[in-house]
């Protein structure tokens, strides 16, 4: 018998989007007319999130170290999630099938209650929203503590954004994390950000205290990226034909940062308690190649 695939399909103007609530709340493909802004599949050819356009980050990003950390006294060993790495990486949700609580033709919104398990011993919900807009996406992100206590929690979005002959990446940060062999963050040095081609590109890591926008152009778009939050893990090497540039809340392993190492910004709810982010893709045709944003 075959396997009937839910997809969600988005449209405003020139932009389409897709989305598999079923494969971790995904994001399949983002389009302007027929070109794509991120890395982007037909929806029902998707077999993985890792192979998706863009997936949401929740209760954390990044990694946790070693799969492991102590809250309120009491140790949590978790589950390995993504091998053969020993660390428990971007939380669980975008490993879980997702509801569809709300679809129009331009917006949609998808919803997550997590139970405790191998992967995450506290209760929480979970709901992103999508929006289409004159001027590109704009993605929400809601989550609530439903555990009997404070509990920790972050998160953000992991973009693939296509990496194009001539691809050019520029915003302002005041730090990044240095990373040791096993990916986690060692020292926070002063930088100013990157302002660089991307041809030749080799990184990994963690930015501090970024100005909340990045600018990417090639020879098809211009494209701004904002989000209020404080972090901003940008991936990329040159043999890949994408970017990941991800905001996100807190600093990779923030858990189990020291109290005393600034700017790892964990946030802690209390029970019933909320915690909301947002980020914006802005997308133009790309007219002069170069220069500021045109919308």
């Amino acid at each position: 018998m075959q396997i009937m695939i839910k997809t969600v399909p988005l449209e405003h103007q020139d932009f389409r989007l897709t989305l598999r609530p079923d494969l971790g709340g995904c994001i399949a493909g983002f389009w302007l007319g027929d070109l794509p802004i991120l890395r982007s599949s037909p929806a029902d050819q998707l077999t993985s999130v890792r192979q998706s356009a863009s997936y949401l980050l929740a209760p954390f990003s990044n990694r946790i170290g070693h799969a492991r950390f102590d809250w309120l006294g009491t140790p949590y060993e978790l589950a390995q999630n993504f091998f053969p790495e020993q660390h428990a990486i971007h939380g669980v949700a975008w490993q879980r099938p997702w509801q569809v609580l709300d679809a129009g033709s331009s917006q949609a919104k998808l919803g997550y209650q997590h139970t405790p398990d191998a992967s995450w011993p506290f209760a929480f919900d979970c709901e992103q929203q999508l929006t289409l807009t004159d001027s590109g996406l704009t993605m929400a992100l809601f989550i609530t503590n439903r555990h009997t206590a404070e509990a920790p929690v972050g998160g953000g979005w992991h973009p693939y954004f296509v990496k194009r002959p001539g691809s050019y990446i520029r915003f302002a940060a005041q730090a990044r994390w240095d990373m040791s062999a096993d990916k986690l963050p060692t020292i926070s040095r002063p930088v100013p950000g990157l302002d660089t081609a991307c041809t030749d590109l080799d990184i990994d890591h963690c930015f501090d205290r970024w100005t909340g926008s990045v600018d990417v152009h090639d020879e098809l778009f211009q494209i701004r990226i904002a989000s209020k939050l404080d972090h901003l893990v940008v991936y990329t090497q040159p043999d890949k034909d994408f970017m990941a540039i991800e905001p996100v809340s807190h600093v990779n392993n923030a858990i189990n940062m020291p109290s005393t190492v600034l700017n790892s910004d964990l946030v802690v709810l209390q029970p019933g308690q909320s915690w909301s982010a947002e980020m914006t893709i802005d997308v133009a045709r790309n007219l002069a190649a170069v220069g500021n944003l045109t919308r």
